[in-house]
């Protein structure tokens, strides 16, 4: 029955002014003997509106967010994956959107670094307030222990902001809601022993969507 219901995504009403975006994982069926194999989909959620899910369908994930209405300016959140980004360079329009790095994935990458525990707290304290260059400054007296999160530093530093003042003035600094939105699809596609045809995954995951955005009838 569930495969041949149509579930719609809905168009939200109200503005769009925070997103967030995450990737999860769902195990394919494969030939009798072979080895399972888990491949990943994408999934946006627009802050306490609705969310969508796609499987290799990231263009499908775009333009769904891209008909809905989107303020002058877009917070975007996401983790330091490149998949993420390349899903939100694609969102809005270049000056709309306010990319933001996961400030809680910021910070668990930080304590990668082998180091004190008064440097990472100097550094996270600097991280905080948006100050990437004296953050780097620091990590540069480590020598080679910090180059790994020097690099993605550089790669992210366009994504860092002053954490404190978003925060302070009641926006979203972490990407948790969509991440929730994950756990939530994992509840439904990986109970026990659950492995679907490829064919199949769009359809599961739009069940899934359309009973989280409450417009499935139960």
């Amino acid at each position: 029955m569930v495969h041949r219901q149509e579930f719609r995504l809905p168009i939200i009403e109200d503005t769009v002014d925070e997103l967030s975006v995450d990737g999860g994982k769902v195990r394919i069926r494969t030939p009798l003997g072979e080895k399972s194999e888990w491949r990943d989909y994408k999934s946006v959620r627009l802050h306490n509106l609705a969310s969508c899910a796609k499987f290799q369908d990231n263009q499908g994930l775009v333009d769904w967010v891209n008909e809905q209405s989107l303020d002058q300016c877009v917070i975007c959140l996401g983790d330091g994956h490149d998949g993420i980004w390349n899903i939100i360079k694609d969102i809005s329009e270049p000056d709309q959107r306010f990319e933001i790095l996961d400030w809680y994935h910021l910070v668990e990458n930080l304590h990668k670094v082998e180091t004190t525990v008064e440097v990472l707290d100097k550094i996270e304290a600097l991280l905080w307030q948006g100050d990437v260059s004296a953050a780097i400054l620091e990590l540069e007296l480590l020598s080679g222990l910090a180059e790994k999160f020097i690099k993605y530093l550089h790669k992210h530093r366009c994504r860092i902001p002053e954490y404190d003042v978003l925060k302070s003035s009641g926006f979203s600094i972490g990407s948790g809601a969509v991440e929730s939105l994950v756990k939530q699809i994992s509840h439904r596609i990986k109970i026990s022993g659950a492995q679907w045809k490829k064919e199949n995954v769009p359809q599961v995951l739009s069940h899934r969507i359309a009973y989280l955005n409450k417009s499935l009838v139960i």
